[in-house]
């Protein structure tokens, strides 16, 4: 790994912890103005001070942030789908890799469908991908998407979905929390980080997925609707640092999140 590349992972997993507390706000690739997404800026802002590392679109980083933020950015180069379309895997790329590079970014963001009709197309862009961004020195981040088909969430597809992704060159890898995910993290020998998801029935569920999966083995998270549709959007966002960069246990995390909503710390 070159010092350009070295460079762009330690920003994004903090070379203190080696973990990372990614922000997602690219939903709207294909979900369009979700709630709580429908003026990005708005969202985004109040979050970025606590965040390691925000992952979107060209679109909204041009847009809605402000170039002055000194944040790592992961660009999300993958879609030309919808929720309303007939098939959710149908992705390729959509941003070029000159285009990463001229927005300064530390890594790039693609989907794989490991297991749906496009299966092989995403896998093969995901490839490509990585040959262009190794010879400019940008890691790649594949995310092993599994569309509607929730009931794939469990280790031995997870297990296959990563080791794809890892021997494709992907430096590191969003995928899902899961029951016995220590074998997930067994088989991928490049970096973890977990997905939230849809948003959870409460703050306390979001902060135990956050936990057990730090304790076993993912280095940090790259939550989106779990933080950002919280009610107590920032508390919830110290409330998962605590968790990845401090160790703290649910119990910890839950009161670190009702002193900073209540303004105490």
């Amino acid at each position: 790994m070159d010092w350009g590349m070295k460079n762009r992972m330690s920003r994004i997993f903090k070379p203190e912890t080696g973990r990372t507390v990614m922000l997602a706000v690219d939903h709207g690739y294909f979900l369009g103005p979700i709630s709580k997404l429908e003026n990005p800026k708005k969202t985004i802002e109040p979050l970025i001070p606590f965040t390691d590392a925000l992952m979107l679109t060209r679109g909204i980083l041009r847009n809605c942030v402000n170039h002055e933020f000194q944040i790592p950015i992961v660009l999300r180069v993958s879609g030309g789908n919808s929720i309303v379309g007939k098939e959710l895997s149908n992705e390729e790329i959509i941003t070029s890799v000159r285009e990463a590079v001229r927005l300064n970014v530390c890594a790039v963001a693609f989907s794989i469908y490991v297991g749906a009709e496009f299966e092989h197309q995403t896998l093969v862009c995901l490839s490509k991908l990585i040959d262009e961004c190794e010879d400019c020195g940008i890691p790649v981040l594949a995310v092993t998407a599994v569309g509607k088909e929730l009931e794939k969430r469990d280790a031995r597809y997870l297990s296959l979905a990563c080791r794809i992704a890892a021997e494709l060159g992907a430096r590191f890898i969003k995928t899902y929390y899961c029951e016995d995910f220590e074998k997930v993290v067994e088989s991928s020998p490049v970096p973890l980080v977990i997905a939230g998801g849809p948003k959870m029935d409460s703050e306390v569920d979001v902060l135990k997925i956050a936990f057990e999966a730090m304790s076993k083995g993912a280095k940090g998270v790259d939550f989106g609707r779990n933080i950002w549709q919280s009610s107590h959007p920032v508390a919830m966002i110290n409330a998962i640092r605590s968790i990845v960069h401090e160790g703290a246990n649910v119990e910890k995390a839950v009161e670190i999140f009702n002193k900073t909503k209540e303004g105490n710390i």
